[in-house]
């Protein structure tokens, strides 16, 4: 399975980058004033009302955050961690609809369109989270060479939002409802996960609904690395990662079966 899919990224490893790039411009370059400060401004926009909005009843109830900026690093683990799955989940979703002319009309492996997508996702993430680090840096806040354990994370993070994006993806050119579903279910779920407020806050019978939701280990696992500088709970992470890894396999597994389907499909 890696070999294949190795193997799709080295071949065709110009038209991936190629189609990132174009992505990048088009987004931000093209018919827009501010360009690429779209990127930022938007995360930014977010963050600065869940901070107006929660910062007081947060710092009350969280005692443990003692220092001016502590929410504010909270929220940000939180809110550019959630952008990052959302982002890449629904690209994945409809990434073959939205490329239906070019999958018709193109000879290429399919694999390479959720590759860009995904990409181009983590692209965005890492030039808003620099800022971040940056802010830390400025402010005396940044957690020092424990901050390179989020590295694992992340990576966990990606195997399990493309995984179950591609799963998606391909059930949406079947059933097209499945992109409008995905729409509604990341609303809930957003709030089903810890990053406006703090797990601790909430009543057991919660907190214990709340460990059987992924992002909500993932996202902790930033806030504790970022905020509190503690490693993150490895032991909490390890059926997260095997949900990752039996998801990518699912949809990789999916992808080849129906690759060919899709085109007549679309």
């Amino acid at each position: 399975m890696l070999n294949a899919l190795f193997g799709s990224i080295s071949r065709y490893r110009g038209f991936i980058i190629d189609s990132i790039r174009r992505d990048f411009q088009s987004r931000y370059q093209k018919s827009s004033f501010l360009g690429a400060l779209w990127l930022i401004l938007q995360p930014v926009a977010m963050i600065s009302v869940y901070t107006l909005v929660f910062s007081s009843l947060m710092r009350a109830r969280m005692p443990d955050m003692n220092t001016p900026f502590a929410y504010s690093i909270y929220l940000c683990s939180g809110v550019l961690t959630w952008g990052l799955f959302t982002e890449t989940l629904n690209g994945l979703v409809n990434v073959f609809l939205n490329n239906a002319n070019i999958l018709k009309k193109l000879n290429f492996p399919r694999i390479c369109l959720p590759i860009i997508v995904s990409v181009s996702s983590l692209i965005n993430f890492l030039i808003i989270f620099a800022l971040f680090v940056l802010f830390m840096v400025v402010s005396g806040t940044f957690p020092g060479w424990i901050f390179f354990a989020i590295i694992p994370v992340l990576l966990v993070q990606m195997m399990f939002t493309v995984g179950l994006g591609i799963i998606l993806g391909v059930m949406n050119v079947f059933v097209r409802d499945v992109g409008q579903f995905v729409v509604i279910l990341l609303q809930f779920w957003f709030w089903f996960t810890p990053i406006v407020y703090a797990a601790r806050t909430l009543p057991e019978w919660a907190r214990a609904t709340i460990r059987f939701n992924p992002m909500a280990t993932l996202v902790e696992s930033y806030q504790n690395v970022l905020l509190y500088h503690h490693m993150p709970d490895w032991l909490a992470l390890a059926p997260v990662t095997a949900v990752a890894l039996v998801l990518f396999a699912i949809g990789w597994r999916m992808f080849q079966r129906h690759a060919a389907d899709i085109v007549d499909e679309i």
